[in-house]
């Protein structure tokens, strides 16, 4: 099993590398009238890059061997980052959250499954501990918030209704003597029908048929009967076989789960086993080459050091001024100068060293704000058509050479039972000595360097001063003043379950949302129509957007920052059930700063301030967080109605914006928004909170199709020939999810399952129950796609829409008058 998983690590390095080679040409500007190409080859790299994740999770999810588990580590969470960075450049160039990527799935012969984002199970096995020991703590402060008459035993003496019990007993006599006579007149109603059929069949004379007629008769009516069965059996043999119908064998499939599932915790185990033995080994070696190679290597760099000194004195004349530079930096200069081959230092070497506070600076300029700020961004046109310069790359391309050089030609024969490489560690431990011994080394020779300077230049010791900061210009952004200095986190904590501000998620899993791939995505972009996201686009962009982001700090930290979004829908389409599948599927805190949830909660102005202090402080040290708000228009209202008078629901918009503003690629804590009526809210200011806007539209006859099919066997039972989903969903146009799952619970009760041996299920049992409920109608959609494409992307996807068009019309203009 172990070699399976090497050759596919092994094969996944030849996609990557090939990937890779790929990169280089997507830096160069693009014109417009070549966009659909550039399209084309972003989305193709996204999909490569989507299966390499796959791949690499599964890989690492099956590893033991330590060191390989780290390279593995750092290989996964830049192909992730890399697929984030991939994706919002496919929004940019196509102008649309959902791009249509069916054609390229076509082309390299993928399927909708080959889309799905793959969500690494490291999010949650890392956490583990700390997401239980979280839950404990609520479940400890939400039992003792319990009002006590919840305590007491509920008196049987009075009903819900006010009823007294005798009323009671009779109410429920009555009731089941007329169950009771009901079924006796449905026993006797049957009686009576048997006697009937037997009297008709003494009266037609069933005699008449001769012995030999009725043994012909019997025999045809078997045989019809064991030819039709047996058809039936090989028929759905051949859809077992094809997958078109589930495995019968439940007894066999649930076994191969369990055997599965007992030896991954083995795996589990023996991960956890080897890492701490590696993390043992780790300290042995760092502590032993300390003791035995650190004084040579100490003395080694003060001898080069000193050299340079001398060097730098004899062809200057004062000594200079130590470094104030990286210790990276520092090692790269004195290795490249004080070989056997340098006689003095240029003057390049002097100026770095007098120009070492800039290059700091600069340095930390580019860790702090990526490569785009050194490089600039061009206007707003080339922007889109030309992909910028990738954060996850470097890291990706140094894995894939340390796999190169140090795992790719080693033999599995070496370490059978999946033990660290001692010599490869050594290697490690090694560099990271030298560098600790490096700083050392540099305090020392400072020291030693202004004992020279004062010897030989017969001066007084002065301190060294340090470089000057040019006045008017901070670093950084500012930092938020801490209302709270004094409290714990954990009084802040039991402070927020308190007020209700933090709530116990429910485990929903992100799967759990069900839908199907837009199939005509590119045909419909063909035939001049607009494609609407499908369930599965909305899934996908959560994971993409919410799920990864939160679930890793590396890949938070690499891929761009999304601080907030917008889902935006009809009620029923399963908005706050994606807020919970990302606490699940990342064990993050849910925050609730719904408007409606703050009625009468840290009352006033400073109230306000310090409730979105509290909230964001310890989602912050807690993370990561998802802060809720249910009904987001309110926040931002045009004109308050009366009945949201009294809760004030615009009170923390300032504080919000303020708050959002302060977060840092460091800090996984996102906002997430929804709203059925964003029409009601000022189109600007919800914009400028919400850096993402998701619409979610009704279902498409594909997701519904899926929704009925799996929601029914969610409940238990299994589709037969009797049951047509395909007229479900169809009938079913213009109904959310939630409507959906709402006709499924109301018809399939527990005496309705019970029946169903001798009544099958069909379509028509699903009718009324839809029609008690109102349907989202075309006036309401319409309103939502017309506020949609008021937003900053749908503007921008409307004028380039328009401008595609103009275009189409003046060719078409032009060739008409070339056949004149």
């Amino acid at each position: 099993l172990s070699r399976a998983y090497q050759r596919l690590w092994e094969s996944s390095h030849v996609t990557l590398q090939e990937l890779l080679d790929q990169e280089q040409p997507l830096l160069e500007p693009v014109p417009d009238r070549e966009r659909q190409s550039f399209q084309y080859r972003l989305a193709s790299l996204y999909l490569h890059y989507l299966g390499l994740l796959r791949r690499f999770n599964t890989v690492y999810d099956q590893m033991v061997q330590p060191q390989q588990r780290r390279l593995l580590r750092r290989l996964l969470d830049g192909v992730a980052g890399r697929v984030l960075e991939l994706k919002d450049e496919l929004v940019r160039a196509d102008l649309c959250e959902n791009p249509c990527l069916d054609r390229v799935l076509q082309d390299l012969k993928l399927t909708p499954a080959d889309l799905e984002v793959p969500i690494p199970k490291y999010f949650l096995l890392e956490q583990s501990t700390a997401v239980r020991e979280r839950r404990l703590i609520l479940a400890e402060i939400l039992s003792r918030l319990e009002p006590e008459s919840s305590q007491k035993p509920c008196p049987l003496r009075e009903c819900p209704l006010g009823m007294h019990r005798t009323e009671a007993i009779l109410l429920v006599q009555k009731a089941e003597r007329a169950r009771q006579g009901r079924l006796r007149a449905t026993f006797m109603r049957e009686i009576r029908r048997d006697e009937e059929q037997d009297r008709r069949i003494r009266e037609d004379g069933w005699h008449k048929f001769s012995q030999c007629q009725a043994a012909i008769t019997i025999q045809k009516v078997w045989k019809g009967y064991l030819q039709r069965k047996r058809t039936q059996q090989d028929r759905r043999t051949e859809m077992e076989f094809i997958g078109m119908l589930p495995s019968p064998n439940q007894v066999e499939h649930l076994s191969i789960i369990s055997q599965a599932c007992l030896w991954e915790d083995v795996r589990r185990l023996r991960q956890v086993e080897k890492e701490e033995e590696f993390r043992a080994a780790m300290v042995k070696a760092h502590d032993s080459l300390a003791e035995t190679e650190g004084p040579d290597m100490k003395e080694k760099m003060k001898e080069q050091i000193r050299q340079w000194f001398i060097e730098c004195q004899s062809v200057i004349g004062p000594f200079l001024l130590y470094p104030q530079v990286p210790n990276t930096l520092l090692t790269l200069l004195v290795s490249t100068t004080l070989g056997p081959q340098c006689t003095g230092p240029s003057p390049h070497l002097t100026s770095h060293f007098h120009k070492g506070e800039k290059v700091r600076m600069e340095l930390e300029m580019q860790v702090r704000l990526g490569p785009e700020s050194v490089l600039g961004r061009s206007d707003e046109v080339d922007a889109v058509l030309q992909v910028l310069p990738s954060k996850c790359i470097p890291m990706i391309s140094a894995g894939h050479e340390e796999y190169l050089n140090t795992w790719k030609n080693r033999c599995e024969s070496i370490h059978p039972s999946q033990n660290y490489d001692s010599e490869t560690l050594r290697e490690e431990k090694r560099k990271e000595v030298e560098l600790e011994i490096r700083i050392q080394v540099d305090e020392l020779m400072r020291q030693e360097l202004r004992n020279l300077r004062l010897v030989v230049d017969k001066e007084e010791e002065r301190p060294l001063r340090a470089p000057k900061k040019t006045p008017g210009k901070k670093s950084g952004k500012k930092k938020e003043k801490d209302l709270t200095p004094n409290r714990s986190v954990e009084s802040l904590y039991e402070e927020l379950v308190i007020s209700g501000l933090l709530r116990k998620s429910e485990s929903v899993a992100l799967k759990d949302y069900v839908g199907d791939f837009l199939y005509l995505g590119s045909a419909l972009s063909l035939a001049k129509k607009l494609p609407m996201p499908s369930l599965f686009d909305i899934r996908q962009n959560v994971a993409l957007y919410a799920v990864l982001r939160l679930g890793s700090p590396d890949i938070h930290a690499m891929a761009p920052l999304i601080r907030s979004i917008l889902l935006v829908g009809p009620s029923g389409m399963g908005k706050k059930m994606l807020v919970k599948a990302v606490c699940t599927e990342t064990g993050a805190n849910l925050f609730d700063l719904s408007p409606d949830n703050l009625l009468g909660k840290y009352p006033g102005r400073n109230g306000a301030q310090m409730m979105v202090h509290i909230v964001f402080k310890v989602a912050r040290l807690l993370q990561p967080s998802v802060i809720w708000i249910g009904n987001a228009e309110k926040n931002f209202y045009k004109r308050i109605p009366k009945e949201d008078r009294e809760m004030d629901p615009k009170r923390i918009k300032k504080d919000l914006t303020k708050a959002l503003r302060l977060l840092t690629p460091g800090d996984r804590v996102m906002l997430i928004g929804t709203t059925s009526r964003p029409q009601l809210a000022d189109i600007r200011g919800l914009c400028r909170v919400y850096e993402r806007i998701l619409f979610m539209p009704r279902p498409d006859y594909a997701s519904r199709y899926v929704f009925w099919k799996r929601m029914i066997e969610a409940r238990g039972v299994q589709p037969t020939q009797h049951l047509d989903i395909s007229a479900l969903a169809k009938v079913s146009d213009g109904y959310t999810p939630g409507h959906i799952l709402q006709a499924i619970q109301s018809v399939l009760s527990e005496r309705r399952f019970l029946q169903l041996s001798k009544r099958p299920l069909v379509a028509s049992e699903f009718l009324g129950q839809l029609a008690k409920l109102d349907p989202v109608y075309r006036e309401e959609e319409e309103s939502l796609k017309d506020w949609y494409f008021k937003t900053p992307l749908g503007k921008k996807s409307m004028k380039h829409r328009m401008d595609q068009l103009e275009a189409e019309e003046a060719k078409l203009a032009k060739e008409k008058k070339k056949r004149k």
